[in-house]
């Protein structure tokens, strides 16, 4: 055999070797690829995997529960690129230390998104968690406001928005800024109703020493620290109802100022909101009183008849994120339809911010990675029957502020010129 016969297996195998390599090389380029996408946190072939942690459990159990029934509900038979929701709420009693330990649990178990977690001070303290692994926190139950660490989108509008809506309204109808007090929880959340306080002040003449008391209060540090018998305002701590305390330094801040306040905002959660207007009722105060979203509908109505608070001849208005509940909205109905009775403003809260959750899902074009998730949500203003989100500017969808008043034992939706008419009297 010739050497020239003999070099030509040589090539030949050369050459297939080359092919083969080649080939190689593409299969682990594919899988790689197919790997990262697969690796995605709480994205498997059949499920989406997110997370909460709430209060199921405690004084605070009341929007946990609520909240997993609205979520619950939207989740239920949803389809995202041929996969499931799976979605798990863990109890955290209403405490950080609980949330932080929750969020890890499910961290460690894979979840794509945390969405409705409960709790300002809770949120504050899991957002760097969340940050660290890359995790958005998605539509909390939260007046904080919070924007970061990490990605962050709020469907409902701050507790600083809605105390800032309240008393803009309450000074236009002729309330002094020197006639307006504050009573709050002692920690993120209540201080941002002291932030939309101060905005609201802020626009105003001759109130410097108020707005000074406010920076004094907001500026501190620690967790719950000495508030009371500091400006206009009364604190409680946060799982501590009582409302003694608080009351008192209002009744000091009256005496010191020699000005009776007019109006009360409120920044507290149900219980602790109750029993502040049910005390400062039995010691015969003459105040109107403001509440948040985060208490309003027929539970703080309920809650509030019972101590003999029902609006026959007391004033308390509460904000409103949500739309009315006998609202024609398709949203409304479907919620409704879903829910039965359990539908209230917590549980529908819950069901906007799952359906809202599914509808950016939906909307991501390609893999579904976090940075895709995100996109979306920024890409485009959403229409959840009728409830406008738009997170294109920032990470703030909703700004919805409404008034709701007690009549009668139940709370009913009131315009703002009706509001204005219940400050004039």
């Amino acid at each position: 055999m010739s050497k020239r016969a003999k070099a030509r297996p040589l090539s030949k195998w050369i050459s297939i070797f080359k092919t083969a390599l080649q080939s190689l090389l593409f299969v682990v380029l594919v899988f790689n690829i197919s790997l990262s996408w697969a690796e995605e946190s709480g994205i498997t072939d059949k499920t989406i995997r997110i997370g909460a942690s709430d209060p199921l459990g405690g004084e605070a159990k009341i929007y946990g529960q609520n909240l997993k029934k609205g979520m619950d509900a939207a989740f239920t038979g949803q389809i995202v690129q041929k996969r499931t929701i799976e979605f798990e709420m863990l109890d955290d009693g209403y405490t950080p230390e609980k949330a932080i330990e929750n969020t890890k649990q499910l961290i460690d178990k894979g979840v794509f998104a945390m969405v409705g977690s409960f709790g300002s001070a809770s949120t504050k303290k899991v957002l760097p968690t969340l940050a660290e692994h890359k995790i958005p926190a998605f539509g909390f139950y939260t007046g904080a406001g919070f924007t970061e660490p990490g990605d962050v989108l709020n469907f409902r509008p701050s507790s600083m928005r809605e105390v800032e809506v309240m008393i803009t309204t309450a000074l236009a109808a002729g309330v002094k800024p020197t006639e307006i007090c504050a009573y709050v929880q002692n920690d993120e959340f209540g201080m941002s109703g002291l932030k939309g306080f101060r905005v609201a002040l802020s626009k105003q003449s001759g109130v410097e020493n108020i707005i000074s008391k406010l920076d004094q209060l907001i500026a501190m540090t620690g967790d719950q620290p000495t508030r009371n018998n500091i400006g206009p305002v009364g604190v409680h701590n946060r799982n501590h109802w009582a409302a003694a305390d608080g009351y008192l330094s209002l009744k000091n801040w009256e005496k010191a100022s020699g000005i009776p306040c007019r109006l009360v905002i409120t920044t507290a959660i149900l219980e602790p909101a109750t029993m502040f207007i049910a005390y400062s009722r039995y010691k015969n105060e003459p105040w109107i009183f403001s509440a948040l979203s985060v208490v309003s509908g027929d539970k703080f109505s309920s809650e509030l008849s019972t101590k003999g608070v029902t609006g026959k001849t007391e004033k308390v208005i509460t904000t409103q994120v949500l739309p009315s509940l006998d609202a024609t909205l398709p949203i409304i109905a479907e919620a409704r339809k879903a829910l039965g009775n359990d539908l209230n403003y917590i549980s529908l809260e819950g069901y906007v911010v799952a359906r809202l959750f599914v509808e950016i899902m939906k909307a991501v074009n390609g893999p579904l990675t976090h940075e895709a998730f995100l996109k979306a949500a920024h890409l485009q203003p959403y229409d959840i029957g009728g409830i406008k989100v738009d997170f294109t500017t920032d990470n703030q969808g909703s700004d919805l502020v409404g008034f709701t008043l007690l009549k009668d034992g139940l709370f009913t939706s009131v315009s703002t010129q009706e509001m204005a008419a219940l400050f004039s009297k």
